[in-house]
């Protein structure tokens, strides 16, 4: 009776010590920093990866959420297979180029693009990462250096259609100048008519006044 409850205790601290081992090794890195990642502002749970059907030419919006439990300098950058794959239409940096932050223990802060499908991968499926390197203060080398992959895009043969950010922001400039270039010729002409009235006027009544 007694061997059989020593047997069971040890099975149970042994099966303790396993689930602690497996989770140390899912998140190694849990206790220096932690992230949240999102596509198009939808949160993806665990390391599940986004898998878009996207056009050539189509923004879609990837973000990075990272919160540091130490003082660290944080560089992130969107990674690909190769180059001109993928374009940054609005972000920090462009591909391949690092966006880097300091932040203090405990701070947060949002590595955040906005990227279109070239038409090079055009009819097959690429993906595109978060590379990312944390490094401590007074130490050059860097306490992480790792990535992952944000999204795994199959880039369909088609073009898209709609308005992408950098379009509409340089399509909207010109608008609001059209009603103040006609509007100014009538505001400008009104005080010139009444000045030469005025003058007229007064021209008249001194005739009247000299000849009386």
């Amino acid at each position: 009776m007694v061997y059989n409850m020593k047997v069971k205790y040890l099975i149970i601290i042994s099966l303790l010590i396993a689930t602690i081992s497996l989770a140390n090794a899912s998140n190694p890195y849990g206790k220096l920093y932690t992230y949240d990642v999102y596509y198009n502002d939808n949160l993806l749970p665990g390391v599940e990866v986004a898998k878009p059907l996207l056009k050539i030419g189509e923004p879609f919006n990837l973000k990075i959420n990272m919160t540091v439990y130490q003082e660290y300098k944080v560089s992130g950058q969107l990674t690909t297979l190769g180059e001109g794959y993928f374009e940054v239409i609005e972000g920090p940096s462009k591909m391949d180029k690092y966006s880097s932050t300091i932040l203090k223990a405990n701070e947060s802060h949002v590595f955040e693009w906005t990227v279109i499908p070239t038409d090079k991968w055009a009819g097959g499926s690429i993906p595109i990462n978060f590379h990312y390197s944390i490094v401590e203060k007074g130490n050059p080398e860097p306490v992480v250096n790792s990535e992952f992959t944000v999204a795994y895009c199959t880039i369909s043969n088609e073009y898209y259609e709609g308005e992408t950010p950098a379009s509409e922001n340089s399509e909207s400039q010109p608008t609001p100048e059209q009603p103040t270039s006609e509007n100014s010729a009538p505001v400008a002409s009104a005080p010139a008519f009444s000045l030469v009235t005025a003058i007229v006027a007064l021209a008249l009544v001194s005739l009247r006044f000299f000849h009386q």
